[in-house]
């Protein structure tokens, strides 16, 4: 397995963890009892959605990148 070696701009590396954190946030309010069940559950979903779809460009984008 050939590893590629990829070039990321700072804004970049913060896109990236910022989607992480909502993917996660979401994951940690669908698991999570604190609020009632169907906010936890639109709440979670949100997150999931938002940081699923906004890491879909970002990597694209990594990926033509590498050198």
């Amino acid at each position: 397995m050939k590893l590629r070696k990829a070039e990321l701009t700072m804004p970049e590396i913060a896109l990236l963890a910022g989607t992480r954190g909502m993917l996660g946030a979401g994951i940690g309010l669908l698991l999570s009892g604190k609020l009632g069940r169907d906010q936890r559950r639109a709440a979670g979903w949100a997150l999931v959605a938002v940081g699923a779809l906004t890491t879909i460009p970002l990597v694209i984008t990594v990926l033509g990148n590498h050198k």
